[in-house]
This record gives structure tokens, C-alpha cells and sequence, in this order.
């Protein structure tokens, strides 16, 4: 298993997109992730930053580093977001090299917090992570505000 930055994909930035479109998006904000994925990893510290688990060439899983997770705590950031791996590659804790990958190219980027909003509940613990708070997401549904030191 090796993670890469979605502009080392040789099948090429569109078909990362295609995949965290398919898990993240909807059918009508293709348009978005593939803006977002095509102008992300400009520079060497520049967010958005989006990342493929992959095996051999079939990807297994995926995250981002991302300036705003549509959270309405605008005031924070880098967020980790994008979080997935697929169902039959679950149980080998390919989350946690997920989650530590995100955090140490933040920290390189010089960050010293990780943000990240979800719906789960007790997993983000057993990483280290620390529930702050609640933020709306666009939609106006709640989510859990975490965070994790960098330092």
C-alpha cells in the first residue's frame, strides 16, 4: 500500500476526481471536485491537497488537506476531510495511516493543528483527535468539530 498526492495518478487527475466524487459528491457537484482536485498541490505548502490509498493501481482509499470542510467554522484550518477507505479493505487500519499521513504533511506545511467534521462518533478518539465543538455544514445538519495537535 502507498498514498499519493492525486497529481502523482497515472490515470490522471480527472479519474482521482471521478473516485472522490463518487464518494463525496453528488450528482450535481461533479464540476467542484474536479476544479478543487485540478487546482490543488500547486506549490509545495498550497491547499487543497488531495491523496490516493492505493494498491498496486487499484485505489483502495483516499483523504485531503482542504483550507474549509464546508463547516461553518471558517476560522479554522487545515482541515482533514475526505476520509475513506474502501469496505473490502476495512479492519487494517488503513483509516489511522490515513488520518497520520494528513497530519504529518500538515505539520510539514508548517501547521501546528489539524482541524477535522464528522458524523462518527469514538473512532477519531482512539487516534488522538479531541472533540471541540459542533459546526453546521451547508446543509444546515450538525457535525463534530475535531481537532489534533501537530506539535
Amino acid at each position: 500500500m502507498k498514498i499519493i498526492n492525486v497529481r502523482d495518478h497515472q490515470p490522471g487527475l480527472e479519474a482521482a476526481a471521478g473516485y472522490i466524487h463518487g464518494i463525496w459528491g453528488r450528482p450535481q457537484n461533479l464540476a467542484f471536485y474536479l476544479d478543487a482536485v485540478l487546482h490543488s498541490s500547486l506549490t509545495e505548502k498550497a491547499l487543497p491537497r488531495f491523496y490516493l490509498l492505493l494498491e498496486g493501481a487499484r485505489v483502495a482509499g483516499c483523504c485531503a488537506l482542504l483550507t474549509n470542510d464546508l463547516i461553518s467554522r471558517q476560522d479554522l484550518w487545515p482541515w482533514l476531510a475526505c476520509l475513506y477507505v474502501e469496505p473490502e479493505y476495512r479492519g487494517r487500519a488503513l483509516g489511522a495511516t490515513l488520518l497520520e499521513h494528513g497530519a504529518r504533511e500538515a505539520g510539514k506545511m508548517g501547521y501546528g493543528r489539524l482541524y477535522l467534521n464528522t458524523d462518527h462518533a469514538a473512532y477519531y478518539e482512539k487516534y488522538g483527535w479531541v472533540r471541540m465543538e459542533d459546526g453546521y455544514n451547508l446543509f444546515g445538519e450538525r457535525g463534530r468539530i475535531y481537532w489534533l495537535d501537530l506539535n
